[in-house]
Parts: structure tokens; C-alpha cells; sequence
């Protein structure tokens, strides 16, 4: 437990660096060290809360949150988080979708991220689509134990969606709201019994990341360049995810 434990908590602080929740890679670190599988997504659910959970608070703080388009985009997303967290999956499946999306996360993490040019009417034309990826990605989030921030942000900054400071706050509304309703819906399908398995196992592994989720936002804000932080996020992350692929 303990390895464990320092691995989730490094895991917070390289994420909550960049403004993530970390969720996709705590449930592959469950995964190598075997743990049921169905108990995955409620564990890694609700770390992300926990991490996410401090840096909602501080952007809306910051008035940088623009509320009617990210509200828009999470509304859209939750009811399908809520869905996908219900939905039954073999454990092969569920490790294949799991270790695929790990990679493509590393991949976002390392992209250059787009800057959006000053003005209203700089932002990309097909910005206002965007809506229209937040049902797939909240799916996604509840199914296999992540909050869909990861692929939202690499999208938002792509279309031109708004300021780098508004696209992740809004990453982080999604990750907060699609973790709720994802944990929401793995709850019904588990049952009290996967539930109180996941207490069981899970109080050290949250207060972990609950320490990392703070070094880290402390590390982004006063030392370490974003661009060394997201390569080292993105290194984690297609390490466990290969990981994960080639134990299949």
C-alpha cells in the first residue's frame, strides 16, 4: 500500500501542475497492482475529486471561469458520465480502452498547447461545435474512471475556444462534475459491497493525493516551467499505460 500510496501522490502532483485531475493514471496504477477491476473507477474517481476539487475553487476565485460556456459543456457531458459509469464492461475490454487512452493522453500532454490571439473575434470558427465532443468524452470519463479534462483542454486550445487561463478552468469544472456523476453511476452498478471495498482501500490513496494535489499547484505556480511539467506528466503517463497494454 504504501508504494502505492507515493506512487498516487506523485501522480496528483504532476497533474494538478498542469491543471488535471490525474484520474486515467491512478486507475492504470491499480490495474498493475491488481486490483479488482471494478473497484477501479470508484477509487479513481474519487481522487480526482479531491484533486480537482481545490482548483475549481481558485479559478472561480480568479473570475477566469467563463460559466456559460463551461457550464454548457459539462451539462452536456454529466448525464453521460452518470451513463457510462453504469455501464457493465469485461475486464479486457475495459484495460484495452484504458491503456489506449493513457497513450493518447501522453500524447495531448506533450502537444505544444495553441495560444488563442487576443479579441473575441479571434477565436476559431468552429469554436462553437465544441459542445459536440463533451457527450463521447463524459462516456468515456464514467466508464473507465477518469474526468475527460485531459482530452477536452488539447481540443479547446486546437479550436480556439478561449483564453489558456478560461480553457483550464473549464477542464477542471468538467473533471469535477463528470467525476461526480461517473462515481455516481459505478456506485448503482457495484452495489454497497464494491463500495465498501473501495472505502476500504481507498482513505490512504485520497489523503496521498490530496498532498500531491497541493505540492503541485504550489510547484506550478512559483517553480517549475509548465512545458518540463506536462513532459514529465506525459512520460508517466505512456510508461503505465504501455505498462497496462503489454500485460494484457
Amino acid at each position: 500500500m504504501v508504494p502505492l500510496a507515493i506512487a498516487f501522490l506523485v501522480t496528483a502532483l504532476l497533474y494538478a501542475s498542469v491543471g488535471f485531475g490525474g484520474g486515467s493514471t491512478y486507475t492504470a496504477l491499480l490495474a498493475l497492482a491488481e486490483v479488482d477491476y471494478r473497484v477501479l473507477p470508484l477509487l479513481s474517481l474519487a481522487c480526482n475529486l479531491v484533486v480537482v476539487a481545490g482548483s475549481t475553487v481558485r479559478f472561480a476565485r480568479a473570475r477566469v471561469t467563463p460559466w456559460g460556456r463551461a457550464l454548457l459543456l459539462t451539462a452536456i457531458a454529466a448525464p453521460a458520465a452518470f451513463l457510462g459509469g453504469l455501464t457493465p464492461i469485461a475486464k479486457q475490454g475495459f484495460l484495452a480502452l484504458l491503456g489506449t487512452s493513457l497513450l493518447f493522453t501522453a500524447l495531448t500532454m506533450m502537444l505544444p498547447v495553441a495560444k488563442r490571439p487576443e479579441g473575441e473575434g479571434e477565436r476559431g470558427r468552429v469554436a462553437r461545435y465544441a459542445p459536440l465532443a463533451a457527450l463521447p468524452l463524459g462516456y468515456i470519463s464514467g466508464l473507465v474512471g477518469i474526468g475527460g479534462g485531459i482530452f477536452l483542454a488539447p481540443l479547446l486550445h486546437l479550436v480556439r475556444w478561449d483564453s489558456a487561463r478560461a480553457i483550464a478552468a473549464t477542464a477542471s469544472l468538467f473533471i469535477l462534475v463528470n467525476s461526480l456523476f461517473g462515481l455516481a453511476g459505478q456506485v448503482l452498478k457495484g452495489g454497497e459491497g464494491r463500495f465498501a471495498a473501495a472505502v476500504d482501500l481507498g482513505l490512504p490513496l485520497l489523503i496521498a493525493v490530496a498532498i500531491g494535489g497541493q505540492i503541485g499547484s504550489l510547484l506550478a505556480l512559483r517553480y517549475l516551467p509548465q512545458r518540463w511539467i506536462r513532459w514529465g506528466t506525459g512520460a508517466l503517463t505512456a510508461f503505465v499505460g504501455g505498462r497496462l497494454l503489454l500485460n494484457l
